[in-house]
């Protein structure tokens, strides 16, 4: 363990720590912690420091470990490979770095410093106190055949979240989860793969928990993070594993029967089912009622005129049409 990490995992109740204890607690000098908080602070830690008192984190946390979610998922007989990071550049490419990704790898970070969404736009979390993963598979089939796999994931997500506790949140095409209108999670995936196959799948999910303010600001869409409406401090590594493991069952799911199985689900938590929506996929504006997705998790729009077309993930947007 790093002495960053063992460091949070001191600062992690909250309360102050004066800096020679923490540096007799790791057995390290008091230089190397005052250059470990340097170095946590630089990565984005709220860390507050003040004179007689020591150091203490603006939001106490439970940082993420290999043993309590290990301890989840054996329990529930899933066979996942599970690796926590202090950070990394992305979750999906640090897997996508990995010489032999085999299904079932996982990759959880505290912080990423270069965290991807949708269409080219970055991921902002504030460090240590959301759920960023990833989860690699490898499918017999080409990508031809993985066609609504975000979809899937996506109801994947929403069973993790039920059994969490979380029970009003719904579903955005293609690929995000809402919560009273705002973004709580969304979901990227990386695809390597021949056209006959085999493919590569790197699903990437990031879920808010806390939000601090400075990096909330930075935003450009209406959010929401799950410390907001629960009484309880979350659960991290608890709510990480179920995540694992309704993805886990999910992949091996779909590998069997495709989106088939997971359409009607998607369905019926599709929070724009019947109406007015706007779509922008280039430089087409189009205006027109959802009428549903197709077997491929195509978006069905019913356009001016009574023309139904569907769309397809990539650089389309939605939006609730005013």
């Amino acid at each position: 363990m790093s002495t960053r990490h063992a460091l949070l995992k001191l600062l992690a109740d909250g309360a102050f720590h004066s800096g020679p204890v923490l540096g007799e607690r790791l057995g390290v000098s008091r230089a190397a912690v005052n250059k470990a908080i340097q170095s946590l602070v630089e990565s984005g830690a709220d860390i507050h420091r003040v004179s007689g008192r020591g150091y203490r984190l603006g939001e106490p946390f439970v940082p993420l470990s290999e043993v309590q979610i290990g301890a989840l998922l054996a329990e529930r007989q899933v066979q996942a490979s599970v690796g926590v990071f202090d950070e990394v550049d992305s979750t999906n490419q640090q897997l996508l770095r990995s010489p032999d990704l085999s299904s079932g790898r996982v990759c959880l970070a505290e912080t990423q410093s270069a965290g991807r969404g949708r269409r080219g736009r970055g991921w902002v979390a504030t460090p240590y106190h959301n759920i960023l993963m990833s989860m690699s598979w490898r499918f017999e089939t080409g990508p031809a055949g993985l066609a609504g796999l975000s979809l899937a994931a996506g109801v994947a997500v929403l069973r993790a979240l039920e059994e969490f506790g979380v029970r009003d949140a719904g579903l955005k095409w293609p690929n995000d989860v809402l919560r009273d209108g705002r973004k709580l999670a969304g979901l990227l995936i990386d695809l390597r793969g021949e056209a006959s196959g085999p493919s590569l799948v790197v699903l990437g999910l990031g879920l808010n928990v806390h939000l601090a303010p400075h990096e909330a600001a930075l935003i450009d869409q209406p959010w929401i993070a799950l410390r907001e409406s629960l009484t309880a401090p979350v659960d991290r590594n608890r709510l990480a594993g179920l995540l694992i493991h309704h993805l886990h069952e999910m992949f091996h799911r779909f590998e069997r029967t495709g989106f088939e199985a997971f359409r009607a689900e998607w369905e019926h938590h599709h929070l724009y089912a019947g109406k007015v929506v706007r779509l922008q996929s280039g430089h087409e504006d189009v205006h027109g009622t959802v009428d549903g997705i197709d077997a491929q998790g195509g978006l069905r729009v019913c356009i001016a005129g009574g023309e139904l077309r569907t769309f397809h993930s990539g650089d389309v947007s939605l939006r609730a049409a005013h």
